[in-house]
């Protein structure tokens, strides 16, 4: 089982029925699942990119992710319908709980001036959202292979109803969310 679902499964449920006052421990906020978008802009034109793209990020989630492709055609961005804009995978069930102990124990850490995450990116139905420009605080990525650093977008879904339940489960998981 993963370090974070145990600590789920025996920690953080009695303490939120606790805290918010359940009488049942389904009712309790849990994680449904991440979401992890890279989006590669001017870098999208270059096969070379995208299959580096698509390894690194199957390197950090563990799973193969998919290619997201324009819905329509954008002509400022020199973008056609149909063509390769990025990457995304979901994860849930234990790989969700392995990364999201990676992302909280090993990542976030090594972002360079990190004063905390931001408590304005929830999204008012418990999904907190948020962004890391260098996909190189994660440790597969060996650094001296990579060509180009990339940005990443981190959904993370809970069945939370409101923000304040969804704020105090991730802070339960060790997230550091300043007020």
């Amino acid at each position: 089982m993963a370090r974070l679902k145990d600590k789920y499964i025996n920690e953080i449920i009695p303490k939120m029925m606790e805290h918010f006052r359940y009488t049942n421990a389904l009712e309790v906020p849990r994680l449904k699942k991440i979401v992890i978008n890279m989006g590669l802009g001017e870098a999208a034109h270059d096969n070379k990119v995208i299959e580096d793209a698509i390894k690194e990020l199957a390197l950090i989630t563990g799973q193969r992710p998919i290619i997201t492709r324009a819905k329509k055609a954008i002509a400022n961005f020199k973008i056609r319908k149909g063509s390769t804009v990025g990457s995304k995978a979901t994860v849930r069930r234990n790989i969700m709980y392995e990364f999201l102990d990676r992302l909280i124990s090993v990542a976030i850490p090594r972002i360079k001036d990190f004063r905390g995450l931001s408590v304005h990116s929830f999204d008012g139905r418990g999904n907190y959202t948020f962004g890391l420009t260098e996909h190189v605080v994660f440790p597969e990525i060996d650094v001296d292979k990579v060509n180009l650093i990339k940005g990443m977008d981190i959904i993370i879904h809970t069945s939370a109803k409101t923000n304040d339940e969804a704020r105090e489960l991730l802070k339960m998981f060790g997230m550091h969310v300043r007020r």
